[in-house]
């Protein structure tokens, strides 16, 4: 006798995004667009900086034109030239054949939810998601001081690390980095971006909006703790790098205090955990010293956002399965190449060595380059 199949039951067009990053906030305007009923969950109120180099490769310009937003409109740099250097100052200099620009998140955000609002997209702001549950084909997410939603998806575009993260298993492996970002007004080329090594971490400036620039560093955890303060590390380990030495005594500091994140980790991330589907910073990071983070959220969400239009009446499975699929297929490869370049920097020798080695081949940068960078879409 054949077993009785439980129909499936219908689901709805009723969308919870957790997170109002770049990945989060391009997913809903085109899920919108889609005719999906979008809400965001944003724990801050926009609009406000980010942890971010703030460099975004040319790539995402068609799409960001699609959305509303040309980034010239809003005083955003063109980026043009790429500079490395090592921790003793020898440098390697290339131009990038793509291109990209500068623009602050402060600013880049704030224009996208702006933009999502006039769309019609939903957004609580201010709340914290405390946690996701999934029963009977619909998604309860529990905010903070707010009444649970009820939706049949929900994305996680949270970026790097969020306390929904606890369950996941790159969480309980402690990550040895540190992020901080400052804005500062400086004498510096207005078309280039510079990576700047040290011992145990390295440095990007670029030119954003007005006449600032984005100074943000990644650097092991160790650094700190042997110095003591932020202070102390940038004077005494950041700065033996002359490039960073001249920032960091010439340049005007625009905020006191910078912005900081902990415990960024760079682990391979699971896409979806009982069916909520990760997206963004949240499921998975490129290397910053490969530049180009803000590119992977936004091609990422529209990956997702695509597919969710195709899927949304296929049983989870499928949609599940093709996004996996189509993720990888543009992703997997660059991230675990960002992650062989990574070792190549933030050691002295190792630093030293790889920059001489791009000023003898620099052919090399060319592969670097393309291989951590996609095509426009």
């Amino acid at each position: 006798m054949q077993a009785f199949k439980q129909p499936q039951k219908k689901r709805d067009k009723t969308v919870t995004i957790v997170g109002g990053g770049l990945a989060g906030l391009t997913l809903a305007i085109l899920l919108n667009r889609g005719g999906f009923d979008v809400t965001v969950v944003e724990k801050k109120v926009y609009p406000f900086h980010r942890v971010c180099g703030e460099y975004i490769s040319n790539e995402v310009l068609p799409l960001l034109i699609k959305i509303g937003i040309h980034p010239s409109d809003y005083g955003a740099s063109s980026i043009q030239k790429l500079a490395v250097s090592s921790p003793s100052g020898r440098i390697f200099r290339t131009t990038l054949d793509l291109g990209g620009f500068g623009l602050s998140r402060f600013h880049l955000d704030q224009l996208m939810f702006e933009q999502a609002k006039r769309e019609g997209v939903q957004f609580l702001l201010g709340l914290k998601a405390n946690n996701i549950v999934f029963s009977d084909n619909n998604f309860t997410t529990s905010l903070s001081n707010h009444s649970d939603l009820i939706s049949s998806y929900v994305i996680s575009a949270h970026g790097k690390r969020s306390n929904l993260d606890k369950h996941r298993a790159f969480f309980s492996k402690r990550s040895p980095y540190l992020g901080v970002k400052y804005h500062i007004k400086a004498d510096l080329p207005r078309d280039l971006i510079q990576l700047d090594n040290f011992e145990g971490g390295y440095c990007g400036t670029v030119k954003i909006e007005q006449d600032k620039y984005c100074l943000c560093y990644l650097t092991k955890t160790d650094n700190l703790k042997r110095a003591g303060s932020l202070e102390e590390m940038e004077k005494n380990i950041l700065s033996r790098n002359p490039f960073l030495k001249h920032c960091f005594t010439e340049a005007e500091f625009i905020y006191d205090k910078p912005e900081v994140i902990n415990e960024i980790s760079f682990a391979v991330k699971s896409l979806i955990e009982d069916h909520v589907l990760f997206c963004g910073d949240s499921a998975g990071m490129i290397s910053p010293l490969c530049g180009n983070g803000m590119a992977i959220a936004i091609h990422s969400a529209k990956i997702l956002a695509d597919l969710l239009c195709k899927y949304h009446l296929s049983p989870r499975s499928r949609l599940e399965q093709a996004y996996k699929q189509a993720w990888n297929n543009e992703f997997r490869r660059r991230l675990q190449f960002g992650r062989q370049v990574q070792k190549l920097f933030g050691k002295n020798i190792l630093s030293e060595f790889a920059v001489s080695t791009l000023n003898i081949s620099p052919s090399l940068a060319e592969i670097i380059i393309k291989k951590t960078h996609g095509r426009p879409f």
